[in-house]
């Protein structure tokens, strides 16, 4: 099955639709359904772009009541475009959800029901992970830097290391990003590309011009692949956000006079029957 665009409460996103996923509460954000005003409307999630707190607050409540997940649950990374993967649990849960994330890290991963992973987006890549039979979760915020980082393969291996989980075992959703129609860049990216994972990395690379593209959720797919993740096991959401600045927004197409888009992954509890 693939990620779905489903709309509750009035708020639209995406989702896996596949019963193996009954067990995790997850959803990817659109820009539709919130309270911010322009140029962050509506549902802007970021909560340094400018945006009143009071705003970020809501757009979190209603975006949680859609997917299922606890807005009072939020444990958000500082991303830094880095390979870096956190173990989290309740501990680190929020203060409120319109606070900044505090962790340095651009994924996050926890064993325990009562904690939301909460990832940020607005062209790099969003990926959630769940291990149904360890029961354990993971979010993974992949630009083209953390993308040469392997940073997705590298959770999934971390998620075995501390949770015992198993690649086969592991379920990806990987959600809109932007896509090598847009995405066209100088010789830096593909030469990470390169630098990183050799030869392989070709079929991924396009010349355009002067100029170069890059298919970076392919590349994760693959490499998520490689580090054992069976392909049937992965939903890839195909929409590029800088072709549809209806639903999403665009760093490429906006700079920073925009909003902030969301991927949030909690565990429900066993006792629920999932």
């Amino acid at each position: 099955m693939d990620i779905i665009r489903q709309e509750r409460h009035g708020v639209s996103f995406f989702a896996c639709t596949d019963p193996a996923w009954a067990g995790a509460a997850h959803g990817f954000s659109t820009r539709l359904g919130g309270v911010s005003p322009a140029p962050m409307d509506s549902l802007n999630l970021g909560a340094n772009r400018g945006d009143d707190p009071a705003n970020v607050r809501e757009n979190f409540s209603r975006f949680c009541a859609a997917i299922g997940t606890d807005p009072n649950a939020l444990v958000k990374n500082h991303q830094i475009h880095s390979n870096q993967v956190r173990s989290v649990t309740k501990a680190d849960v929020m203060d409120c959800p319109e606070a900044p994330g505090v962790y340095e890290a651009d994924g996050l991963m926890t064993v325990e029901p009562g904690v939301c992973l909460t990832i940020f987006s607005g062209d790099c890549i969003p990926i959630l992970l769940y291990d149904p039979v360890r029961r354990c979760i993971a979010a993974a915020h992949a630009g083209w830097r953390g993308t040469a980082l392997d940073l997705p393969a590298k959770t999934v291996r971390e998620m075995g290391r501390l949770f015992g989980a198993k690649p086969e075992h592991i379920r990806v959703a990987v959600g809109a990003g932007i896509g090598p129609c847009c995405f066209e860049t100088h010789d830096d990216v593909p030469e990470a590309m390169r630098a990183a994972f050799g030869g392989g990395a070709e079929k991924y690379i396009s010349p355009r011009g002067e100029k170069w593209t890059v298919d970076l959720k392919a590349v994760n797919a693959w490499r998520l692949r490689e580090a054992g993740v069976q392909e049937g096991r992965m939903d890839i959401s195909p929409v590029c956000t800088a072709c549809h600045t209806d639903l999403y927004w665009s760093h490429r197409v906006s700079g920073d006079r925009r909003g902030v888009q969301g991927a949030l992954i909690g565990l429900r509890r066993e006792e629920d029957g999932l």
